[in-house]
């Protein structure tokens, strides 16, 4: 026998846990069984499928992995402040995370940011 009060499939399951609850809130996909928020439009190569792994991605498509050295693009301006992140920049020993900025890391003269990471390219 069918449950039929279980969601269509219609959204993907949860990479963390595999419920089939995930919901939409603005650009994210949310469990509410584990907690786990990933982005609608991140990229899940077909080797990384199974295990559920998000492949993230510079400007130039080049995936991104913890540790690497990055980049910036284009000028950053950092909200509440009058300081500005000037393209060129390079970013050391990046740590990807999941959400909106993807990148977490620290800037030499400002400190620990995140960043996006469609605003930078790998070295």
């Amino acid at each position: 026998m069918v449950d039929e009060s279980l969601p269509e499939p219609s959204l993907p399951p949860c990479p963390a846990c595999g419920s089939v609850y995930t919901y939409e809130m603005g650009a994210l996909y949310v469990c509410p069984e584990c907690a786990h928020e990933w982005s609608q439009t991140a990229v899940v190569s077909s080797d990384d499928a199974d295990t559920g792994s998000v492949v993230i991605t510079d400007s130039n498509g080049t995936p991104l992995a913890d540790g690497d050295t990055v980049t910036v693009i284009k000028d950053l301006k950092i909200k509440g402040t009058s300081l500005v992140v000037k393209v060129g920049t390079k970013v050391k020993n990046i740590r990807l995370v999941d959400g909106d900025h993807d990148i977490d890391c620290k800037i030499d003269g400002i400190g620990a940011m995140k960043l996006k990471s469609e605003f930078v390219r790998k070295v």
